[in-house]
């Protein structure tokens, strides 16, 4: 199974320097896409329901304090191997969002129900770690 690290390094070498904010929002929709698509988990990591849409920590802890990345910014050393069918997964979430800012994706994520059940009213400028659940992913994009 893939991890967080290698749909990111793979976003990033087919589409070029993006924003941290696309970026996380594009392996985000690459997850979905897997659930919907598969009905199967891309990738272990969770992403929690911060205040600018779904966010992976452990990949924000790689990329903090960058407004955008390069392939070359994800380590080597945190990398397994993508099959083809996670790549063509990815590929299907490219094609379908890569065109839309980080920004774009992130307010499309605020209209959608796995974003706004974790963070359960709380106001959306404030802080929040909750986990969107993979159940919730599948739920509502099934």
């Amino acid at each position: 199974m893939a991890n967080i690290f290698d749909v990111a390094k793979y976003i990033l070498n087919e589409i070029g320097e993006i924003s941290t904010m696309k970026l996380q929002k594009l392996c985000y929709y690459s997850q979905v896409n897997s659930l919907k698509l598969k009905d199967k988990i891309l990738f272990a990591e969770d992403f929690e329901a911060w205040a600018n849409g779904p966010v992976c920590r452990a990949l924000f802890n790689v990329h903090k304090g960058k407004f955008s990345l390069q392939a070359k910014d994800i380590p080597n050393s945190l990398l397994t191997n993508l099959s083809v069918e996670e790549k063509n997964v990815i590929n299907e979430t490219i094609e379908t969002y890569g065109a839309y800012s980080g920004a774009e994706l992130s307010a499309k994520t605020h209209s959608e129900d796995p974003w706004k059940d974790a963070r359960n009213g709380i106001e959306a400028s404030k802080n929040c770690s909750k986990k969107i659940t993979k159940a919730s992913i599948k739920r509502f994009y099934h």
